[in-house]
């Protein structure tokens, strides 16, 4: 079973470890409870909406073939609600359902990237073998083996849900850098020689992406050097030698001077 604080590490192609927190079975459960919810709720309305349509027109479902029509309408909408819900909802945000959002969660490829449409897909239709014999029953038992306490689904489409993290900004940065400093008595840093305007966005997020998970990786100590080496190395030169508190200063001034870029 997946001890709650688990931390998965994913390898960039810069050779950086990002550490996620992958979600427990209590986590995930409160978010597909919601989504539950939310899904049933919708499913009312549609009932009534289609029961005063049905009354609108003076129909009685028990006459005729109406009925079965009927039924084989709600039944099939229903269908459409339940899974299309979900895949609805983790294509339009990125992994997350209004339950996962709620409670914080996002669902990833176990490389860590987003998941596309094909792995959203596999993944809830497989719902089917999860809810089985009732409740989750599979899901649960399936949660419980597995290390990463991934379902039935998660594993045929190679994905896991972890804990999501607030979205990072240059503002909130920099202002971060000057409460550090005032607390760490460091110096300011130069960049005198470092072209800055040749980085690219993606190394920009990559700096962005440390020093918002900075405080929960289980590597710190050495991930800050190696991020400066590995943008120093591709700008053709030497890796700098400093210790972490320098280095991750020179990464918030590297953002601060970027700002500009960024606000364009």
């Amino acid at each position: 079973m997946t001890h709650p604080d688990e931390m998965l590490d994913i390898q960039t192609p810069e050779n950086v470890a990002f550490g996620y927190q992958v979600a427990g079975i209590g986590s995930r459960f409160l978010a597909t409870l919601l989504d539950t919810a939310i899904i049933l709720l919708l499913q009312i309305a549609v009932l009534v909406a289609f029961a005063l349509i049905l009354r609108a027109f003076n129909l009685d479902v028990l006459e005729g073939g109406l009925g079965a029509w009927a039924y084989a309408a709600f039944g099939l909408i229903a269908f459409l609600f339940y899974w299309g819900y979900y895949i609805f909802f983790e294509m339009l945000w990125n992994g997350q359902t209004p339950g996962k959002r709620w409670t914080g969660l996002r669902v990833l490829r176990t490389d860590g990237t987003p998941i596309t449409l094909s792995e959203s897909l596999i993944r809830n239709l497989a719902r089917i073998v999860d809810i089985l014999p009732v409740a989750y029953g599979v899901g649960i038992i399936t949660m419980f083996i597995d290390r990463q306490s991934r379902r039935l689904g998660d594993l045929a489409a190679g994905t896991l849900v972890v804990h999501d993290r607030a979205p990072i900004t240059i503002q909130s940065l920099s202002l971060k850098r000057s409460l550090n400093l005032g607390m760490q008595g460091l110096t300011k840093v130069s960049l005198d020689g470092l072209p800055v305007e040749r980085l690219t966005d993606d190394d920009l997020s990559l700096i962005e992406d440390f020093l918002l998970r900075r405080d929960q990786l289980t590597h710190r100590a050495s991930l800050a050097n190696q991020i400066l080496s590995t943008l120093h190395r591709r700008l053709g030169l030497p890796p700098p030698e400093m210790s972490r508190l320098e280095a991750e200063d020179m990464l918030l001034a590297i953002l601060q001077a970027a700002q500009p870029r960024e606000e364009e």
